[in-house]
């Protein structure tokens, strides 16, 4: 099969946060956010993530990818709003998922706007609303829950709240994707709060971090997985998890495939590891360590369209 640009987006959306700061509702269960610890005001956080994310726009474009930046000034109080991959996606053949979202002020990230430069400038066939299932404590937050080969039609899921099998199978069903769902506990036994943080699918390649997987057997059926689908499968440790090496995602621009990741993500990468990568994509480091403050790095701040131009 010819992976290019099924699995690596031409074009993606982000949102610049102008009142950008580390989410309190969301601190429960996501180990990765990291408390200010009082020497920077809220306002000079704010500014040194804006000007992060300029930078990563500019890196992204310089490279050839089509970059739809999208303003947060903060009127609603959406504090995680940079990460916009976890209340849509983009699928081919036309379609649009809308997903329900477990931090009360996340659900205010959702905008029309968003979906109506998409359509204006898409092809867009049909629009699958899940939201409302946040009434009923049912929760998908995107493909921050999901990590998804698109050109295999797998969905690979961390079991968690915030992946309810119910909307999850529902999804599947309607994206025609087979779900594959897995336990999970880092190393403090806890288990990890979005699958993008532990793993991340290329086109030629995949980083995950099996030891995360709790249960061998699934585990194993994990890893047979993505070795059938042809990719090389390059392990994480947890401490390269822990950097956010997992947290990456390709994109095709002007002059070939890209992985975006964070500089401290790229830093923790090893020789061996690097070498894969750049058989078949260029490494595109982004410097965002105020905005990985917050729990996410460079994939969540990035929902790709995987729709056809208009």
């Amino acid at each position: 099969m010819n992976f290019r640009n099924v699995q690596a987006p031409t074009a993606v959306v982000m949102v610049r946060p102008h009142r950008f700061r580390v989410n309190p509702q969301t601190l429960a269960d996501n180990a990765f956010q990291t408390l200010p610890t009082g020497e920077l005001a809220s306002d000079a956080i704010a500014a040194a993530a804006r000007q992060e994310f300029d930078a990563a726009v500019d890196q992204l474009c310089a490279a050839g990818v089509t970059v739809h930046v999208f303003d947060d000034f903060g009127q609603l109080d959406t504090p995680d709003s940079v990460f916009p991959n976890n209340w849509f996606s983009t699928h081919h053949g036309g379609r649009i998922a809308i997903y329900p979202m477990y931090a009360p002020n996340r659900r205010r990230e959702r905008r029309a706007d968003v979906i109506e430069l998409l359509k204006s400038t898409y092809r867009v066939q049909e629009v699958i609303d899940y939201s409302g299932l946040e009434y009923d404590d049912l929760f998908l937050e995107g493909t921050g829950a999901m990590v998804l080969d698109h050109a295999e039609r797998l969905a690979y899921v961390a079991n968690s709240h915030r992946a309810d099998p119910v909307i999850l199978e529902r999804f599947c069903t309607a994206f025609g994707y087979e779900p594959m769902a897995f336990p999970t506990a880092g190393p403090d036994g806890r288990a990890v709060y979005h699958t993008n943080v532990m793993m991340g699918i290329a086109s030629e390649y995949v980083l995950i971090c099996l030891d995360a997987i709790s249960e061998p057997k699934r585990r194993d059926q994990v890893a047979g997985r993505l070795a059938d689908s042809g990719r090389a499968v390059l392990e994480l440790s947890f401490d390269q998890v822990a950097d956010f090496a997992g947290n990456t995602i390709e994109l095709t621009g002007t002059n070939g495939r890209v992985l975006a990741l964070s500089a401290r993500a790229a830093g923790a990468l090893t020789d061996a590891q690097r070498a894969v990568i750049e058989e078949s994509a260029t490494l595109l480091p982004l410097d965002i360590p105020t905005i990985e403050r917050a729990g996410g790095s460079v994939r969540c701040m990035i929902a790709g369209v995987h729709l056809t131009p208009r």
